[in-house]
């Protein structure tokens, strides 16, 4: 469906590095004030494409997958995937709909089908693993002309 963002989540992340994780720690504690959110687009904004998202991070640092550095994390984007239905104690899966940021991304362009659709960003440690609490942000919907 999103073609060009399989490309994407190939880019961003490494795919043996997916292939070493241990699916058997437990999840990383997030400091309290940790805050990600989507710095543009905008909640709501229509856009054409290509589209470019930058993501905002406050409390946390960025580091890439597989490096464990204290109080840091990498961003995952979920396109049209509500976060609630994702197992927060498991590897974040890497599809066309959940891109991997594993190199400390910290935005993407993608071409996005035409319609309207809803973006998340959830932080995932060196495991690929969300915080515990989880360091969400609040969603945006987009509208894509």
């Amino acid at each position: 469906m999103f073609r060009s963002c399989i490309l994407a989540a190939a880019l961003a992340v490494p795919t043996a590095a997916l292939a070493q994780h241990d699916h058997d720690h437990g999840r990383t504690d997030r400091p309290e004030n940790a805050r990600v959110f989507f710095v543009t687009p905008e909640d709501g904004a229509t856009v054409s494409n290509p589209v470019t998202f930058h993501f905002g991070l406050e409390g946390m640092g960025i580091a890439p997958a597989d490096v464990e550095w204290p109080d840091t994390g990498h961003h995952h984007m979920f396109i049209n995937v509500d976060p609630a239905t994702m197992d927060m104690d498991a590897m974040l899966p890497a599809t066309e709909d959940i891109l991997h940021f594993g190199g400390g991304q910290t935005q993407v362009t993608l071409d996005l089908p035409a319609g309207t659709h809803t973006f998340w960003l959830l932080l995932g440690d060196h495991n690929h693993i969300p915080h515990d609490p989880p360091v969400m942000s609040e969603p945006i919907t987009l509208t894509i002309e």
